[in-house]
């Protein structure tokens, strides 16, 4: 900016966004101080570097309120997590996939961990049962993302909404 200019010749694109020209940064910097601006490298890696008269302030609080809305517009997915067990009844298992429902319902994913304990491990085709139930049940506002995946313990399963 300004003076921080380091080329000897510049492409100077005025105010309004009209081309003015080629010239050295001395006569650009003369023309951008007559109409009370500053000038402003914005293409440094072109040849010769593009620069443009412009309010520097302005144009740093256009950029700040650009990214505010472009943030408020972005979409946050969090991954909420429900805990099953392989002997969970089917009551519980009604409750939890209204509680599904309300986190879908937000636009947050659902990571469904069946969690053994002990010699529960043998009761495979049970977990198996509840997680196709809990499947079920959530049929209608969500859809399996990631396969029930078995590691170690754990038997994870996706949601997401649909």
């Amino acid at each position: 900016m300004n003076k921080g200019i380091r080329a000897s010749e510049v492409r100077v694109i005025g105010a309004d966004g009209e081309q003015v020209g080629i010239m050295p940064v001395s006569e650009a910097m003369r023309i951008a101080g007559d109409q009370n601006f500053d000038l402003v490298e914005v293409s440094p890696d072109a040849n010769p570097p593009v620069c443009k008269i412009m309010d520097h302030g302005k144009f740093k609080y256009e950029q700040t309120k650009k990214k505010q809305e472009a943030k408020r517009k972005q979409k946050t997915t969090q991954i909420k997590e429900i805990k099953v067990r392989p002997k969970t009844d089917d009551h519980d298992l009604a409750t939890k996939a209204r509680h599904i429902e309300k986190f879908i319902s937000n636009n947050d994913k659902v990571k469904i961990t069946l969690v053994f304990r002990g010699r529960e491990i043998m009761l495979r085709e049970q977990a198996n049962a509840i997680l196709e139930k809990v499947v079920n049940l959530t049929a209608d506002f969500a859809v399996v993302e990631q396969q029930p995946r078995f590691e170690g313990r754990v038997i994870t399963m996706l949601l997401a909404p649909k």
